[in-house]
């Protein structure tokens, strides 16, 4: 069984590239929900929205999120009735958001929704929420505290990043199975998301951290960082502001407490060897996801490599 923590563009080619080569029935992924929001009364949840229509095949390539093909013309008719329309929804993609709103009425957890929305779109692989609970990314910058959602998509991250939290983190559990796949997987796969607002909801939610530093299973985190800045998005300014430096030793700063190989950018080859990172092992290979092939290469790339020394010593000792 092969576990992965995804959320963001990244995760999602990430993801797109681990299907290719891992069966449907072995691939559990646990998604970021820290971007989750309501937008005209509908509960929304992009990361995990992202991850079922790659896997499904309904994600648009050209945008990197929302369904293949889709039309907008309820945005349209809403910005006409005078609504907000920042966050472009789509009409097929409001379809999803519609049947998991009446669902969680209905009494059902995110959980739940989640199953049931992935195996009416034929998805196989098992798709968990890191939380049944609400966990809200906030940014803080000069203009006020902002959801990720705004912060990212209404405002463009163009606001200077004072600081992040994640509201809600300390009081939520993890969902039905999270922590089991996590300590009972053959391989966890960190994505190349970013580390703070992608992957670091995740790791917020307690116990999640713990069974990581646990499990016996390897480690292997892929860098969405190659020299000093984000292979996409604005993962730097939001490392910066939680302390973090804007390189492969700050992505091994944020995993510190459970990881065990990171999987760099060939070009950081030489910086890696000065990078204090105790018994974390870098190895480096061409990280960069173009197309499907550069996806399903990447992906193998994480899971071919050697069983890092310190799981060996475990072993032994």
């Amino acid at each position: 069984m092969i576990t992965v923590l995804t959320g963001g563009t990244g995760g999602a080619k990430f993801v797109d590239g681990l299907r290719g080569i891992v069966p449907a029935e072995e691939l559990t992924i646990i998604v970021n929900t820290g971007d989750d929001h309501d937008w005209w009364g509908l509960y929304v949840s992009p990361d995990i929205d992202s991850i079922t229509y790659v896997l499904s095949g309904l994600l648009s390539p050209e945008r990197g999120w929302g369904v293949r093909g889709d039309t907008f013309h309820c945005l349209q008719q809403m910005k006409e009735l005078g609504e907000e329309t920042w966050f472009s929804v789509g009409d097929r993609d409001l379809a999803t958001h519609l049947l998991r709103s009446k669902l969680l009425a209905q009494g059902r957890t995110l959980s739940e929704a989640t199953r049931t929305v992935s195996e009416r779109l034929g998805v196989k692989q098992r798709i968990l929420p890191m939380s049944d609970q609400r966990v809200e990314t906030r940014v803080g910058t000069p203009n006020g505290e902002l959801s990720f959602e705004e912060y990212f998509v209404k405002r463009w991250y163009q606001d200077p990043v004072e600081s992040v939290r994640f509201a809600g983190a300390s009081e939520s559990e993890p969902a039905t199975g999270v922590i089991e796949a996590i300590t009972t997987a053959t391989a966890v796969l960190i994505a190349p998301s970013n580390p703070v607002t992608s992957i670091g909801p995740i790791l917020a939610v307690p116990g999640v951290r713990e069974a990581l530093a646990n499990t016996s299973a390897p480690v292997v985190a892929v860098s969405p960082i190659i020299g000093t800045a984000a292979v996409s998005g604005p993962a730097a300014n939001l490392m910066r502001a939680q302390g973090l430096e804007v390189s492969i030793a700050g992505v091994v700063k944020a995993y510190e407490d459970f990881l065990h190989v990171l999987v760099a950018h060939e070009s950081d080859a030489e910086f890696a060897k000065s990078v204090s990172i105790g018994k974390i092992e870098i190895q480096c290979a061409d990280i960069l996801m173009r197309t499907i092939d550069d996806r399903k290469r990447v992906a193998a790339t994480a899971l071919s490599l050697p069983r890092p020394k310190i799981i060996q010593e475990q072993a032994a000792g």
